[in-house]
This record gives structure tokens, sequence and C-alpha cells, in this order.
């Protein structure tokens, strides 16, 4: 078990080859917008096939699935949680996201996998709250994955991310 390296880029997260990328996903990992609709666009019909097989997903949990017509050979799916103000276990529902995520990681033998900013799309999860919850449980995590990227989805996100890991650095 190691601390993953941890990294940054703004692109498209159905383009990466990695072992795996996470799905940002609703709980019935049946396909929606953002990038959960850009992920099974990409896959192709064979994800939704799988993704039925897992009867859905509960917030802060994470299932696999195999990547399909992605360049990643895996789909990692989590749920988020919505954003309701802080006070209602967002935060810890969050971390569980990437802790869950990486032990499914662990579990396919992914030693490469992309995130992108769970719950701070439609969700509302605000992006600099969301990604220092990202950095802050990838950073403390220990798991067989050695690279981890964070992908943005635009500038704004991929400042965030970066001040983020200057405080984790």
């Amino acid at each position: 078990m190691v601390t993953p390296q941890l990294t940054v880029i703004t692109a498209d997260i159905t383009t990466l080859a990695v072992d795996a990328i996470v799905n940002a996903a609703n709980t019935s990992l049946l396909g929606g917008g953002g990038v959960d609709g850009a992920i099974h666009r990409a896959a192709g019909p064979e994800l939704l096939a799988a993704c039925r097989l897992l009867h859905g997903c509960p917030v802060g949990q994470a299932k696999g699935t195999p990547g399909f017509r992605l360049p990643a050979r895996w789909v990692i799916h989590t749920v988020g949680p919505v954003w309701r103000g802080g006070d209602h276990g967002e935060p810890a529902l969050l971390a569980a996201c990437y802790h869950n995520s990486l032990a499914v990681a662990d579990e396919l033998g992914a030693a490469t996998v992309a995130f992108p900013a769970i719950s701070a799309g439609i969700y509302g999860y605000p992006m600099e709250l969301a990604t220092e919850v990202a950095v802050t449980t990838v950073s403390a995590s220990r798991t067989q994955v050695r690279e981890v990227t964070f992908v943005a989805f635009n500038e704004q996100a991929a400042q965030a991310y970066g001040m983020a890991l200057r405080r984790h650095g």
C-alpha cells in the first residue's frame, strides 16, 4: 500500500488512457447528465447493460464495471451527495465516495485512476469545498493505486484543485 501521486489536468475524462475512471453517477447508475452521461455515451450501450446488473448504488458507495469502448479499462461508479448547505453529512459522504472508489480500484487491480469533481456539478457542492475533500481524502489514503489524476472540467475547477494540492503537498 502506498500514498498515490496526485496530479490535476483539464481534460475530457472519457479520453484518458488510465486503468480506471470514476463516474460521478446517480443512484440508479443508469446514466444521466454531465460526466455521467458523457461516460455512458463514450462507453457504449454495453455500459448501461452492465450497470443494470448492479441494481443501483447508495450515496457514498462505489461499484465497478468494465470500460467497454472507453480507453480506460474500468469505470468505477460512485454516487456523491447533493449539497444541502453542508450540515447534512455531505463532507463525510463525499469523502466516502473517494475512499470507496479507491477500494474498488484496489479490488480491480487499477494502478492509475482519474476522478472528476464528484458532486461539484449538478449536485451543487461548492467547487472549493469539493476539491478540498477530494485531495484531503485521497492524500490520506493507503492504496495500491500509484497515480490519481483529478480531472477538471474548466479552469475554475483546475484552480481549485491546484490550491487544494498546494495545501496538502
